[in-house]
């Protein structure tokens, strides 16, 4: 019996119907965007010649658990025409006679520099699994590869998650509220023109008036307007994903707000601002005393070197020290933030150290380690002057809004608790001004002391889900 598999009514139905040359499907997480695109690409399959390539930022995203390896395998094992070729990371579709009719490749584009060996190429179907993860000269160069003498014509289809920074979101602004962030529903799925000339790109409802607007007279002029639209999908439009997995909805529900309406909400507005991250109402409680069932301390610092002079305000060298309970609430027992001299940051680190292990017991110390062979150095040197102790140092990956996520919606939900002291002012003052004032040396060693606690390998490990 053959294999059957079709889209979900909807928006995936809808895109893979779409007559457009460019669509671009999503803005929200969970709304089967990379099973549409794979099951896209079976369109012209059967077509002698067909090439389809998607593109991820980098090879892991590939090829990482459940990601687009592992969806296609799903999708595409049993198919009776189709052969997996691994170390090519690509699908053979063959004819009747059992020789190659068509191919789906999967590859990634890490940097715009590598871009140079696509020249000369010919796709015809051009698949960009989360573009906003691409540059626009990215997107660009590569639309120009998407061609083809196989007999189909040429088209590009791509996914997203809402990135308000990214080029992406100019590009479909016609498809989303400027007021409140969210797509459109009645212009969903409704196609535009537009024609880029010397990197700036017009638009139009029809491709007539680009070629009045543009005075496109010839079939070659005439042929450069593209047709363009956007179709809008949410976790609640798979409904199958839904079914199979119902804690996935529970899990982005759980997420901090930013990335909550992004990747829930589908907002392309929301941008991380003072407020949305910490806010002092949802504390939970200020403790006189250390709790007794605290199964795990971490103190992570974020180091700076420099003593505060009158030409300026430098960076603070800040620890912040946090436990985790049995009940699985957290709590901040102590901040130490000051403007320091490199000499007295190793101090002020040893001292605390000892300060620790003598009140708290075992205290695992985390470390940011610099990018490169001096931030290696650096590491290794702090590990033997801190000989004796827990010691970690990590290197640090994404921006500082993104590595606060995590502990921001534990925050939110009123999951952290702080032990009274001097301290406590200036800390919480920094945390709501998040990230918009000047100083985040405490969130960031928050942040950071939070995710060695949820993700560092340590006695007594728990497992979190957000």
């Amino acid at each position: 019996m053959d294999k059957e598999i079709r889209p979900q009514p909807g928006p995936q139905e809808a895109f893979l119907s779409s007559p457009a040359d460019v669509v671009i499907y999503g803005g929200a997480a969970g709304g089967g965007k990379t099973y549409g695109m794979l099951l896209d690409a079976l369109h012209y399959t059967h077509v002698q010649g067909f090439g389809a390539v998607f593109f991820r930022k980098n090879h892991n995203q590939i090829f990482s658990e459940g990601g687009l390896w592992d969806t296609s395998l799903d999708l595409y094992t049993g198919l009776p025409n189709a052969v997996p070729v691994l170390g090519r990371c690509q699908w053979k579709f063959m004819n009747p006679k059992g020789r190659t009719c068509s191919k789906v490749s999967f590859k990634h584009i890490e940097r715009d520099l590598d871009l140079g060996k696509w020249q000369g190429s010919q796709i015809c179907a051009l698949y960009f699994d989360e573009l906003t993860h691409f540059s626009e000269k990215t997107f660009f160069y590569m639309f120009s590869r998407n061609r083809s003498l196989c007999g189909v014509k040429p088209y590009t289809r791509a996914s997203c998650n809402p990135d308000p920074d990214s080029w992406v979101a100019k590009f479909i602004e016609w498809w989303i509220d400027p007021k409140t962030g969210y797509a459109i529903p009645e212009r969903s799925g409704v196609i535009r023109w537009f024609i880029r000339i010397e990197e700036v790109i017009h638009w139009a409802d029809t491709r007539e008036e680009l070629w009045e607007r543009f005075n496109l007279t010839t079939k070659t002029e005439r042929d450069k307007p593209k047709s363009v639209t956007f179709i809008a999908a949410s976790v609640y439009d798979n409904k199958l994903l839904l079914e199979k997995d119902p804690g996935y909805l529970a899990n982005l529900e759980a997420m901090a707000l930013v990335e909550r309406e992004r990747l829930l909400h589908g907002n392309w507005k929301i941008k991380a601002a003072a407020g949305l991250f910490f806010k002092r109402a949802q504390l939970g409680k200020r403790l006189d005393a250390v709790p007794t069932d605290v199964v795990r301390w971490v103190r992570c610092w974020d180091l700076a070197a420099s003593e505060k002079t009158q030409k300026g305000d430098p960076a603070y060298t800040a620890g912040v020290l946090m436990g985790k309970r049995s009940n699985g609430r957290y709590i901040i027992a102590d901040v130490v933030n000051r403007q320091m001299a490199a000499s007295d940051v190793r101090k002020t680190i040893l001292m605390t150290a000892q300060m620790d292990r003598d009140k708290y017991g075992d205290v695992r110390i985390r470390l940011p380690q610099d990018p490169g062979q001096a931030g290696k150095e650096q590491a290794e040197s702090y590990i033997k002057f801190l000989s004796g102790f827990n010691v970690t140092t990590e290197l640090e990956s994404g921006s500082k809004a993104t590595r606060a996520e995590p502990m921001a919606a534990q925050w939110q939900a009123g999951n952290f608790d702080i032990l009274a002291g001097e301290w406590n002012e200036p800390y919480l003052l920094q945390l709501e001004n998040f990230p918009d004032g000047k100083f985040k040396d405490m969130v960031d060693a928050s942040a950071n002391a939070f995710l060695e606690i949820e993700t560092g390998q340590q006695p007594f490990a728990y497992s979190f889900v957000y």
